[in-house]
């Protein structure tokens, strides 16, 4: 009498057990703080961030905001000038935290100010709603986020407008006003400069206008792209 033999039964893969999928790739939560006293335009942007998985609203104070890990960026409303303050303020207690400007019809300068005391970008609050998205994700990325006729402004300045004397090698900083060039490279504002040298916001102004004029420069960014482009400082 013949036997049949049993074949053995063939395991399943892992692939058909569902073992080897790969495991989703979690996004990074992006902690979102916005300081905004107007409610209407409170309610627009949590409606805007609430679409975004990784956006994460988070609730707390301006004297707060700069001591709470948890805040990644922040959304600052531009409104005279002492909004520049508070940027310079958050950039002294904590240069990580990443700030950017909202408003509506801010001018060239404004936005240029906000840029140089240490803001990362600038969005039109008139703009699409996905701009403010993709602008926070490009700051948060370490990326600055500004209307396209700045960065032109900014380049028109560094490589156009070279002062004779520079482009003779002539020019020769005064010791302060290597001081000043240095700390305002770093991003400091007049305040944070004038501090540690014992001199007055006024007089660290006075240098800086006096420094833009002998460099033919008309903005403090061009003025620090030129500083580190001719070695005027040590980087």
């Amino acid at each position: 009498m013949l036997r049949r033999r049993h074949r053995p039964k063939q395991q399943k893969q892992p692939e058909e057990e569902g073992m080897m999928k790969p495991k989703p790739i979690r996004q990074a939560i992006i902690g979102i703080a916005v300081v905004e006293d107007d409610p209407i335009r409170l309610l627009g942007l949590r409606s805007i961030f609430g679409l975004v998985p990784s956006f994460r609203l988070i609730t707390t104070s301006v004297s707060l905001i700069a001591t709470n890990r948890k805040v990644n960026i922040v959304i600052l409303r531009h409104s005279g000038n002492m909004f520049l303050d508070t940027i310079a303020m958050w950039r002294v207690i904590r240069p990580d935290l990443k700030v950017v400007v909202t408003g509506a019809g801010a001018d060239d300068q404004t936005i240029l100010n906000a840029i140089a005391s240490g803001a990362k970008g600038y969005v039109d609050e008139s703009g699409p709603a996905p701009e403010f998205t993709e602008a926070i994700n490009t700051v948060h990325r370490g990326s600055v986020w500004i209307p396209r006729r700045i960065i032109s402004m900014i380049i028109e300045s560094s490589v156009g407008l070279l002062s004779r004397d520079l482009q003779a090698g002539t020019f020769r900083p005064t010791l302060r006003e290597k001081q000043v060039l240095a700390m305002l490279v770093e991003g400091l504002s007049n305040r944070e400069i004038g501090s540690p040298l014992g001199i007055k916001e006024r007089t660290v102004k006075a240098h800086v206008a006096k420094l833009m004029h002998k460099l033919g420069v008309r903005n403090r960014i061009a003025l620090s792209v030129q500083a580190i482009r001719y070695s005027l400082v040590s980087t």
